[in-house]
């Protein structure tokens, strides 16, 4: 099965029978019951992320995602299309943890239930209850990176960290955590950005995006580190990077729930440093 890692709703609707493909509906549970794609098993979000109060949004550990993803009949051959209800932040998060533990068949639908509704594709309603697979996750973390991974090379040319928070957030003037602001020399571009609403959410041409993110110094050659919060709105931002063809791609997980309440972190908000 070889389907792109961006899918469109008319070429997922073509494939709908195949039996190596497995649909993840990551939906609000009452959008998943009045209408799904055929076929999509439910997942809920918080089966996929961790949390270490203040921290959250963190990697589960093996026995978690094992669970989570034998329940919804995950097999390593299979390929996995995920979609969600507002805009594909939940579902890149169900993707970017398959790239992080080494299943590497996954698509993301491009502009998820609002495209597939609205263009008038076929849909379901009801629950389906997927026969459970034993699938067993290995401790491969590829994609991760830990707030140590992000400090070393914040003063490096070769690394670009991205904040897909939002504006507010990333000067410090939304407070998410004890300490609020940005890490030194990270580039901001909010997350939804990437989003063209007046295509049903779809992600915007890459010839636009690629044009933004080089102004921002933010190039295929350099090594990228996303995040935001909690890791939900930057995994979309990941998955929009690596459909454009960039590499080297990480993710801080812990994000800014951890950086921001942490002592020894550097934080900038506006001008001003904050002291570690």
């Amino acid at each position: 099965m070889s389907l792109p890692l961006v899918v469109e709703p008319a070429e997922l609707e073509q494939h709908l029978h195949d039996a190596g493909i497995l649909i993840i509906d990551l939906c609000r549970p009452e959008v998943y019951v009045r209408g799904h794609i055929p076929g999509a098993a439910h997942l809920e979000y918080a089966q996929i992320v961790a949390a270490c109060p203040p921290v959250m949004g963190l990697l589960p550990d093996g026995a978690q995602l094992s669970r989570a993803l034998s329940g919804i009949g995950l097999t390593p051959e299979r390929h996995v299309v995920a979609y969600d209800d507002e805009g594909g932040g939940m579902a890149s998060r169900l993707l970017w943890t398959l790239d992080a533990v080494g299943h590497r068949h996954f698509s993301l639908l491009n502009g998820g239930i609002q495209a597939w509704h609205n263009e008038d594709h076929t849909g379901h309603s009801g629950i389906i209850r997927p026969q459970h697979s034993v699938y067993k996750v290995s401790g491969e973390k590829r994609s991760l990176a830990d707030a140590e991974y992000v400090m070393a090379p914040l003063v490096d040319p070769r690394t670009v960290v991205l904040d897909a928070c939002s504006p507010n957030e990333y000067f410090g003037l939304t407070r998410t955590a004890l300490r609020n602001g940005h890490m030194p020399g990270a580039v901001n571009l909010d997350w939804g950005f990437a989003m063209d609403p007046g295509r049903n959410l779809r992600i915007k041409p890459a010839e636009e995006l690629r044009g933004t993110l080089h102004g921002l110094g933010i190039t295929p050659d350099k090594e990228v580190i996303v995040h935001c919060h909690s890791h939900h709105r930057s995994a979309y931002t990941y998955v929009v990077l690596k459909a454009l063809g960039y590499a080297k791609v990480k993710a801080y997980a812990g994000s800014w729930s951890e950086w921001g309440n942490r002592n020894d972190t550097p934080v900038e908000a506006g001008q001003a440093v904050l002291a570690a």
